[in-house]
């Protein structure tokens, strides 16, 4: 039986939809109206975006944003979902080589081919390979875009005055009751282990909060 891989016929309006999709506020479903009013995508290629993103996970089966939809939003697991997506979507191409992501584009057209059963000079697959590139060129493969990085180097003002420097989460600058002079850059793997966070506010308080208890 052939296996038909996602593509869509526009593949360049993929790029325009998720462009989108970031700055709308989440629908209660992702439906056609939705795609044509708020994401200003018209027609039959706007007609086309809610099953493909259902192909992908983003979207149920009845139009519900997936948590897949919610990361994809947030800026700081975006990449990680699109590459999550882009396994689902195209799972019978990772079955024949798992690092089919990392194909260059004369390769990954002939895996397509291989994959679906169609002819080498195929439209179908040619617009297949197109919609996988869009949709790559918003992934991380390589689990990095999760949460930030911050490198926190500069003076606290204690009894003490001691200068310090820390790794901590974006979260926590904001609630350090200090005087505090700041040079930040974010660079944070990705991850939901709470055991993470936990170790990072233990580091906060034993490092910079322990003479203001």
């Amino acid at each position: 039986m052939p296996i038909s891989l996602p593509y869509l016929a526009s593949p360049g309006s993929l790029k325009s939809a998720l462009d989108k999709i970031r700055a709308a506020a989440t629908p209660e479903r992702v439906t056609g109206d939705f795609v044509q009013t708020k994401l200003q995508i018209k027609g039959g290629t706007g007609a086309a975006i809610p099953p493909y993103l259902k192909k992908v996970g983003f979207v149920g089966s009845d139009g519900t944003p997936t948590d897949l939809y919610k990361r994809f939003r947030n800026h700081a697991t975006s990449g990680a979902a699109v590459a999550e997506a882009v396994k689902i979507g195209y799972r019978e191409l990772a079955q024949a080589n798992e690092y089919f992501f990392d194909l260059v584009d004369k390769d990954l057209l002939a895996l397509i081919v291989q994959v679906t059963g169609a002819e080498s000079d195929s439209q179908v697959a040619k617009l297949t390979l197109s919609t996988l590139k869009a949709l790559k060129a918003f992934a991380n493969f390589e689990g990095k875009s999760g949460v930030e990085e911050i490198v926190v180097s500069g003076s606290v003002s204690n009894e003490d005055s001691t200068s310090t420097q820390h790794k901590f989460p974006a979260q926590v600058v904001g609630r350090v009751g200090l005087n505090l002079s700041y040079t930040i850059n974010l660079n944070l793997p990705a991850t939901s282990d709470q055991a993470v966070f936990n170790a990072i506010f233990r580091s906060l308080k034993e490092h910079l909060l322990s003479n203001n208890e």
